[in-house]
């Protein structure tokens, strides 16, 4: 017994050591440069590719990304373990048509915010298409139900506030991944705040008094925005999939103000 519990007691030692001559080993036929080999410099250099005074769309300001990617991994188990078999429940129980009618009165009750961030811009024919659009879907298209605004020629010009503060010449900030949200900046951040802010104060829901009515229409918005959005997270298959969202949601948000 009592050299059974030696030998065990040595063994940790035996493998060090044996660890340490594997080791010297190794480093005693590292591979030197052969004298004989003429030195060819490299074919292609980083330089003549990569300019110092150019950004690149991959070169997005992420002073937090520590904080970022541990969001994006919240999200994802968010996503799926409480927000995903909520929208499959919902698209199980109700008919597209019905989800169709519901995304709908979404987008109808949405308009506030659209004509609002128009108007802040001064896109006075855009604020004028807006409220038509509003006009015609609430009553033709019984509440919103239906859209048949768009079917006569009345498109939706989709606005918020991040894209206003952008129309101004405000720059993006640090790239913020939100929990829950999702990817975002300082900027957008800021409007969603202000969007959310004016729509809760002066939008469709101060007009209903009621508590509880508000409550499920917010759940149902965010019900139907994922119900929406076929994304879905680490689906890519990429090991660099939160770099390419990042790079992706900069260039969306670009465009988005440039229009």
């Amino acid at each position: 017994m009592s050299n059974s519990i030696a030998h065990n007691r040595s063994l940790p030692k035996i493998i060090l050591a044996a660890l340490a001559v594997l080791l010297a080993a190794g480093c005693s036929v590292t591979p030197k440069p052969d004298p004989n080999i003429p030195y060819e410099p490299p074919k292609h250099k980083v330089e003549d590719y990569v300019k110092k005074d150019v950004t690149y769309a991959g070169d997005i300001y992420d002073p937090l990304e520590g904080f970022n990617r541990r969001a994006y991994s919240f999200n994802y188990y968010f996503d799926k373990f409480i927000f995903l078999p909520v929208v499959n429940t919902y698209e199980f129980i109700l008919p597209d048509y019905v989800e169709d009618r519901v995304s709908n009165f979404v987008d109808n009750v949405f308009e506030f915010n659209n004509v609002l961030n128009n108007l802040l811009q001064f896109k006075f024919k855009q604020t004028g298409i807006t409220l038509a659009r509003f006009v015609v879907n609430t009553t033709v298209g019984v509440a919103g139900l239906w859209d048949p605004a768009t079917g006569w020629g009345m498109p939706r010009q989709t606005e918020d506030f991040g894209q206003t503060l952008g129309h101004y010449g405000v720059g993006n900030g640090p790239y913020l991944v939100l929990p829950v949200f999702g990817p975002s900046n300082l900027r957008d951040t800021t409007g969603l705040v202000a969007d959310g802010l004016a729509f809760s104060t002066y939008g469709p829901p101060a007009w209903v008094d009621d508590d509880d009515a508000t409550l499920a229409f917010n759940i149902v918005s965010a019900v139907d925005k994922r119900h929406r959005q076929s994304f879905r997270y680490y689906s890519t298959g990429s090991p660099f999939e939160y770099d390419m969202i990042r790079m992706l949601y900069n260039s969306k948000r670009k465009i988005e103000i440039a229009k």
